[in-house]
């Protein structure tokens, strides 16, 4: 009974035995021996081998040997006793380790509630039985794709495996067959969730991925590879038998997709474009290697392509360098060489382009291709949503039909319908609707990753620190440049084989000024250049919009003070000859001024009541309300343009929040997250303190340097208005132009050009200085980078463009003092006065100067700089006509747009913002400059990103960023400056508090205004120094102030009049704040954030997205666990069959 059982025994053994040999043919450790490795798979090859020889050797039976050929004569047991002694060990060994003996397989089962693990013996094969091979053999990754040091160890370990192949072959005897494999419903203990597992790789992928690991792809491929060797074996299960106790069935096998076969063939191409270049290098002619290999020749390939030479592969980005001959020529070099290594390492693909076939016949081309293999594996990184099924909301536009001229085509205004998206992960393909690998990453998305990629790998170790990022080789000129190509041709499509050329379109239907009544493409726009880039142009079209209600009512108030200006009193009173040519004015200067009548201010007068009349009260009001509309309605704007971005999800640490290369960089030390519990780079804030220190002293530094800039405009003011008034006096020949041009209207309108020329030249030094302060600064992420740069500049944009009208509103005439006991500014300059109609003309001059310059040398700066640029760079480049100008070689010599060029353009924007809203009280036609700027603006910039700047690099944005919280700031500040204006520098709170409480005459009761408002002063009382050396024959003078006369007990100090004006103007600010804040916090808190409908679509989407996640998943369930009932029912027979053979036996 013993040899019977032995003899049952040896071929069990046996097929142990040839399982292991199959199982180290292809490098797998399988599920059952619970991946034995290392000295555990030595424990059991030696154990298997002493029992192999063990059977083969003292019982001699063959492989077909009957029952009745195992009866032989068995060994002593003095024989066996050392050999059994070592087997015994060996097994107690294994057993220790938790790895089954040789021929056994372990199985988990469960007992009632208890989960509970048994071995049981493995069943041979039948002779004869078709062996069960894998339906797709593994492919394998050719050398050159390889890191050099891999191949060697792979050689030895293929040497390795093949003499265990021999070993086993001759321990057995024959050629092993795979035995049957069965499997328990209840997963064991290593394979309990396949998502348990996939997400700690992928969590692991992802963080060496952010840290720009170049092996990222290799752990992929090997992840995918075992994975996909383990289901091809786990579900390839064809045997099963049942017991009381626990259940085991068949899992068809899953049919393999034929991805395989065409990554197979983009390698075999990959290989053949390698060969190409390598002769193409070696030979170095052009009648090269590389002309045979390669499909086509290159002059015969089109001008506009975007592919690699064999018109498959798109070109994703463009690296460029020239040779130097400089000292640093070899380091260079070598940094592009390791650079390129490990770009290939991450799977991207490259192809160079050698310096004789280019425009110059200087400059290098580098060509990188993402395969799908990287697009996929950050496509996760990153975060990205891709379409899963196409939305069944219906689209919530109803067009009216008064604005149905104003809309684009359908096709332009949404190219592509509206999805349901979810996250993009490699493990659910099926889930997504891949229809074409090549086009379904957006060129937009594949250009982010390509440069994501770029910004995080290394090119070596210098001065025992690691370098990576393409931006530091670009900084050292080790790249000339880095960007990703255009489509094509603005001026016209794309032919085959390249795709929809989405340049032109965006040229034709949004970079025309012919279009500038027409909506902006906005989804084309995200689609091409990426969410940022199309945030701005959101926010910049939906700002016009707003600043067209706005608009409309202030040209309503400029109307009105246009008719009624030949109405207003105060003008008809200047001007009229007997009174206020009767009235003699002290002079404005000392000594070389003279007196003047009141009337030659009357042209003055009038501009003056066009923007100082009773609306402006009404229109500062209505601003104060009308910023608080746009700020709400733009936050549903933006909520409704997340939603249908795929942005409601996004998280700004995706991207934002990110480490800084640079900052990774300059760390020395590490600390762990409190949030990740990982160890992150970081810099202690002793090491940082000093450059903080220096960044807020140059910015207090260059502040003052703008205040001292204001203060010496001032100065010549002070230091012209004399001699221009003289000059005036003294030639007859001005005196026509005198009742026009008044000294006061000259010097004002020479200030405030010399002041805008000041804030020019300023702004242009202190940009590079704020960019090269906060880079030394060396922030963490890219979010505290750009909002360090963003307040530096902001705060002294803010000065320098805001100083000078601040100071016209609040300051001039406010302390100037009166005849003979006048303020002097640093005793030498007399304090400026205003006119006697007040500052407000003044202000509106230097609103005017200031904001319609800056807005048109803006214009012609962003449409003329970058033209003439890249004329003059094709002209020089262009040296060698006769050869092929190629798509990138185009793209080269564009304009740059840089990281930093959205940031201007919000920067822009946000000061015209402040020019419309916080001394609009002064300018109600600020709007409708802004409105008509604005209009220009949105296709000026659309023009030059569309055709004369290189492509940006797409990046996602929710929202406008920390702009949003300027914007509010300059909001709330808005409502105190458009107060104190209207009080203290109008004419209106005086002339109010005339006509209830001093005004004399019930039919008209503004007459006398003029002369009430003006004080009296005796020239005998006027110091030497400063009376005009001329006698007049008048004895008094008139000033503009309230105070007493000189025939008054408290003579020239502050009359009643003067307190009752004070009081009112207070109050008046008083009110009108708390009014405004009232209004504004009540239409913040009834208009939500987020539109209602916009809401419940957000809910039905996301409620779809789960549905359809959660019905994937159950399928892929079912799948995997599908069972053939009726195969199950014949195979439940055969056991009962058995069972009772068994029984009946017995």
């Amino acid at each position: 009974m013993e040899e019977e059982q032995a003899g049952r025994r040896r071929p069990e053994e046996e097929g142990s035995e040839r399982w292991e040999e199959a199982g180290r043919e292809d490098q797998l450790s399988w599920v059952w021996a619970n991946r034995v490795e290392g000295d555990q798979q030595d424990l059991l090859m030696g154990l298997s081998g002493q029992e192999s020889r063990e059977a083969a050797g003292p019982v001699g039976v063959p492989e077909a040997a009957g029952p009745e050929e195992a009866e032989e004569p068995r060994p002593t047991a003095e024989g066996q006793s050392c050999e059994a002694e070592s087997i015994r060990k060996l097994r107690e060994e294994l057993r220790s380790r938790g790895v089954p003996e040789p021929g056994k397989l372990r199985e988990r089962y469960w007992e009632g509630t208890q989960e509970r693990y048994r071995e049981r013996e493995v069943k041979r094969r039948a002779k004869g039985t078709k062996q069960v091979e894998n339906k797709h053999r593994l492919e394998k990754k050719p050398n050159w794709l390889k890191d050099p040091r891999l191949v060697e160890t792979e050689e030895k370990e293929v040497l390795r495996v093949k003499t265990d192949e021999n070993l086993a072959n001759w321990v057995s005897g024959q050629q092993s067959q795979r035995p049957t494999i069965r499997v328990n419903v209840y997963p064991r203990p290593h394979l309990q969730s396949q998502w348990s597992i996939c997400h700690h790789s992928v969590s692991v992928i992802n963080e060496l991925a952010k840290m720009g690991d170049p092996n990222v792809l290799e752990m992929v491929q090997e992840e995918e590879r075992i994975s996909n060797i383990e289901t091809e074996y786990v579900f390839g299960m064809n045997e099963q038998s049942l017991s009381s106790r626990e259940t085991s069935f068949l899992i068809s096998e899953e049919p393999a997709s034929a991805k395989r076969f065409n990554l197979f063939l983009r390698r075999r191409l990959m290989v053949k474009q390698v060969l190409n270049d390598a002769a193409y290098a070696l030979d170095g002619c052009s009648n090269s290697p590389s002309h045979f290999y390669s499909n086509f020749k290159k002059d015969e390939q089109s001008k506009d392509s975007i592919f690699f030479r064999d018109g498959i592969r798109q070109i994703d980005f463009v690296l460029s360098y020239v040779d130097d001959i400089k000292k640093e020529a070899e380091l260079k070099a070598e940094r592009r060489k390791e650079f390129e290594q490990n770009l290939r390492k991450t799977g991207l693909e490259l192809e160079v382009e050698d310096k004789r076939n280019s425009e110059d016949g200087r400059t290098y081309f580098v060509k990188i291709h993402a395969p799908w293999e990287v697009l996929v594996t950050y496509a996760e990184v990153l975060g990205i949503k891709m379409p899963i099924k196409e939305s069944d909301i219906p689209p919530a536009e109803n067009i009216p039909y008064m604005l149905g001229p104003l809309k684009l085509p359908k096709n332009v205004r949404h190219p592509h319908p509206e999805y349901f998206t979810a996250q993009f992960t490699r493990h659910r393909q099926e889930l997504f609707l891949i229809e074409d690998e090549s086009s379904f990453f957006p060129s937009s998305s594949r250009n982010r990753i390509v440069y994501y990629i770029l910004s995080r790998c290394p090119f070596g170790i210098e001065d025992g620190k690691k370098k990576f990022g393409i931006e530091r080789l670009l900084t050292s000129n080790t790249y000339s440049s880095a960007y990703p190509l255009h489509d094509g041709q603005y001026w016209k499509p794309s032919e085959p084989p390249n795709p929809v050329n989405e340049r032109y379109i965006l040229c034709q239907n949004w970079a025309r000024f012919s279009y500038f009544y027409k909506e902006q493409p906005l989804d084309l726009v995200r689609n091409y250049f990426g969410e940022k880039i199309a945030m701005y142009f959101v926010f910049l079209g939906f700002y016009t919009e707003m600043l067209s209600f706005a608009a409309i009512v202030g040209l309503a108030c400029f109307i009105y003070g246009l008719l009624s200006m030949d109405g207003n009193s105060s003008s008809t009173e200047i001007c009229d000859p007997t009174i206020g040519g009767q009235i003699i004015m002290c002079p404005l200067c000392d000594q070389v001024c003279d007196y003047w009548r009141l009337n030659t201010t009357c042209l003055a007068s009038k501009i003056s009541h066009l923007f100082d009349n009773e609306s402006t009260v009404f229109f500062a009001i209505f601003m104060g309300i009308w910023v608080t509309l746009f700020l709400e309605f733009w936050k549903q704007r933006q909520a409704r343009m997340e939603y249908e971005w795929d942005l409601v999800d996004f998280e700004e640490e995706q991207q934002q929040l990110q480490l800084r290369p640079e900052f990774e960089a300059m760390c020395k030390h590490r600390k762990m997250n409190a949030v990740t519990k990982e160890m992150e780079p970081y810099m202690p804030l002793c090491s940082r303190l000093p450059w903080y220190f220096l960044s807020g002293a140059t910015v207090t530094l260059w502040m003052a340097l703008v205040i001292a800039c204001m203060v010496a405009v001032i100065v010549y003011r002070l230091s012209v208005f004399a001699t221009f008034a003289s000059f005036m006096e003294s030639e007859a020949s001005f005196k026509h132009v005198k009742s026009f041009l008044t000294p006061q209207i000259t010097t004002s309108l020479s200030g405030s050009c010399l002041n805008f020329i000041v804030i020019l030249i300023l702004n242009f030094f202190y940009e590079k200085i704020s960019a090269w302060i906060t880079k030394m600064e060396i922030p963490r992420t890219y979010q505290e980078y750009e909002s360090s740069l963003t307040l530096k500049m902001f705060l002294f944009q803010f000065v320098n463009f805001y100083s000078s009208c601040f100071y016209v509103a609040f300051f001039k005439g406010k302390f100037v003092g009166y005849p003979g006991k006048y303020t002097y500014l640093f005793n030498v300059w007399r304090s400026e006065e205003c006119d006697p109609g007040g500052c407000l003309i003044e202000l509106t001059t230097q609103l005017t100067i200031i904001m319609t310059g800056k807005q048109i040398f803006g214009n012609v700066k962003e449409a003329i700089y970058p033209m003439v640029l890249n004329w003059w760079r094709r002209r020089k480049a262009r040296t060698n006509s006769e050869k092929l100008y190629s798509r990138w070689e185009q793209d080269h010599d564009l304009e740059t747009f840089g990281s930093l060029g959205l940031f201007y353009e919000y920067l822009e924007t946000v000061i015209q913002f402040g020019f419309v809203t916080l001394f609009v009280a002064s300018f109600p036609l600020a709007p409708l400059l802004a409105l008509l700027n604005n209009i220009i603006e949105i296709r000026v910039d659309a023009w030059k990103l569309t055709t004369q700047y290189r492509r940006p690099v797409a990046a996602k944005a929710h929202s406008i960023g920390v702009w949003q919280d300027i914007l509010y700031g300059m909001a709330v500040l808005s409502v105190a400056t458009n107060a104190f204006i209207v009080a203290f520098t109008s004419d209106i709170i005086p002339r109010l508090v005339y006509y209830y409480a001093y005004s004399t005459d019930a039919t008209e009761p503004m007459r006398g205004y003029v002369n009430d408002s003006l004080s009296t002063f005796l020239i005998a009382d006027f110091p030497n120094h400063t009376a005009p050396s001329e006698k007049r024959d008048f004895i008094t003078c008139r000033y503009r102030d309230y105070r007493y006369p000189p025939d008054h007990d408290q003579k020239y100090f502050h009359n009643m009049q003067y307190w009752h004006v004070l009081a009112a103007k207070m109050t008046f600010i008083i009110v009108m704040e708390h009014v405004v804040f009232l209004v504004k916090f009540l239409l913040a808190w009834m208009i939500p954030d987020v539109p209602k409908d916009v809401l419940d679509r957000i809910k039905r989407e996301k409620l779809m997205t789960i549905k359809i996640l959660h019905d994937f998943e159950l399928n892929k369930l079912k799948e995997n666990l599908r069972i053939n009932s009726s195969e199950l029912a014949k195979q439940v027979l055969i056991q009962e069959n058995k069972a009772q053979l068994a029984k009946s036996a017995v």
